[in-house]
């Protein structure tokens, strides 16, 4: 296999190919000319100069390579990938490594970002000045702006992304998520259709669909919106100034009003009004010293367990 792959790319390297230029009527008269009279018994074009030409060296002559494998097709790529990188690197992107990044032709990415390797920019993207890209992440469709830093293996998809905001690492981001600016999305943070106010926070393991959250507001962890029921998808809005406790649920439709707390482990089914303390949590019961009896309990169940299977 790896004497094949030798001689794949042996051939890739050698191969010979042109363009050819030239009056349709003098074509017409040496294409009449050609004829298959070879070993091969086939037709080939460059008959059309065995009788005398001009010659011109192209600059490049990775130009006109040509594709009939799938090895050769991977080579013509990824030289196109790398004179991409390159193009954007003399506009004064700082690209790592030109042959592992991936960017899309209509792509635009303006001097001073960074983009480390194995990243993807695809589609009609916007990646602004001084944004960082960290290994991993893939963009699509999507507009990043000033001064974000995108973290590791993060996936943002049909969105916006404001200035100053950080996004990862191993967050998504999935077609209508706006960040207005300033924001911190942590890992395991996946946004749908969520529109976020300045400075909003979720920094891990939360889901917001179908949701609008104010200014300043901070999503604990775990928190989530339950936005499908099954049948129809619905929304949740909350103001701004808003704290949110961990492993929250918003039972959408609801909403939440200006500078309210969320006590941790509530699940919210009802509107809450600007500045209340919602709580949905059971009182918790003590049972003093039971854990001793309970131990007990079940080392006995366990040993007539284990003498039954003797």
């Amino acid at each position: 296999e790896e004497k094949d792959a030798n001689e794949a790319e042996k051939k890739i390297t050698e191969i010979n190919t042109g363009v050819y230029l030239s009056p349709a009527p003098l074509l017409l008269e040496k294409l009449a000319e050609v004829d298959n009279n070879n070993a091969q018994k086939e037709y080939y074009l460059t008959d059309i100069v065995k009788k005398g030409g001009k010659a011109w060296k192209a600059s490049d002559e990775n130009e006109f390579l040509g594709a009939n494998t799938r090895v050769e097709l991977a080579h013509l790529s990824k030289l196109l990938w790398k004179k991409r990188a390159v193009k954007f690197m003399e506009a004064g992107v700082g690209i790592i490594d030109a042959e592992s990044v991936y960017i899309s032709p209509d792509a635009v990415i303006e001097s001073d970002a960074a983009i480390y390797p194995n990243t993807y920019i695809q589609g009609k993207s916007v990646i602004k000045t001084r944004t960082v890209l960290f290994q991993g992440v893939r963009i699509s469709n999507s507009e990043i702006g000033r001064d974000c830093i995108i973290k590791d293996n993060s996936l943002i998809e049909d969105s916006f992304v404001g200035d100053n905001s950080v996004v990862g690492p191993m967050a998504h981001l999935r077609p209508g998520a706006y960040l207005s600016g300033g924001n911190r999305i942590g890992n395991f943070v996946e946004l749908k259709k969520a529109v976020l106010g300045l400075g909003v926070k979720a920094n891990h393991l939360s889901y917001l669909g179908d949701a609008k959250v104010g200014d300043g507001t901070n999503i604990g962890c775990g928190a989530i919106t339950c936005n499908y029921d099954g049948y129809n998808k619905y929304e949740t809005v909350i103001g701004s100034d808003v704290f949110v406790g961990s492993d929250v649920q918003f039972v959408a439709p609801v909403k939440v009003g200006n500078g309210a707390i969320i006590g941790a482990g509530s699940t919210i089914t009802g509107d809450v009004g600007a500045n209340d303390i919602a709580l949905s949590r059971l009182p918790q019961k003590n049972l003093k010293g039971k854990a001793e009896q309970y131990r007990k309990t079940r080392e006995n169940k366990e040993n007539k367990e284990n003498k039954g299977n003797i």
